[in-house]
């Protein structure tokens, strides 16, 4: 699943929301941060409830999960560690009888 295009869509959706000023992600340490800039007065949790608002509306119908985790702000930026994650998949058969088990697989 290429991520690039769901960071895309999240930021395309989010960039028209009225409280927001500027979007922008910065990758340091592999690590991926969301930096907004919001207008005057607008509260953390605003803010965050935006953010999970635009995040389900661009992961809808795929099987992906959203970690969001609120770092630090100034004046009217806050910062988050935010990344859509990928669930893992069984590779082999483990021998515990699992419901998702690789060899019940049609393909």
């Amino acid at each position: 699943m290429d991520l690039n295009i769901i960071w895309e869509d999240f930021f395309n959706r989010t960039k028209p929301a009225p409280e927001v000023i500027n979007i922008e992600k910065k990758i340091m340490a592999g690590i991926p941060f969301v930096y907004v800039l919001v207008v005057p007065n607008t509260s953390l949790d605003a803010t965050t409830d935006i953010l999970k608002k635009h995040a389900v509306k661009s992961m809808k119908g795929k099987r992906l999960t959203l970690e969001i985790n609120f770092v630090r702000s100034e004046e009217n930026l806050f910062v988050f560690r935010m990344r859509f994650l990928v669930p893992q998949e069984k590779m082999f058969c483990c021998g515990n009888l699992c419901f998702d088990c690789i060899r019940l697989r049609n393909n």
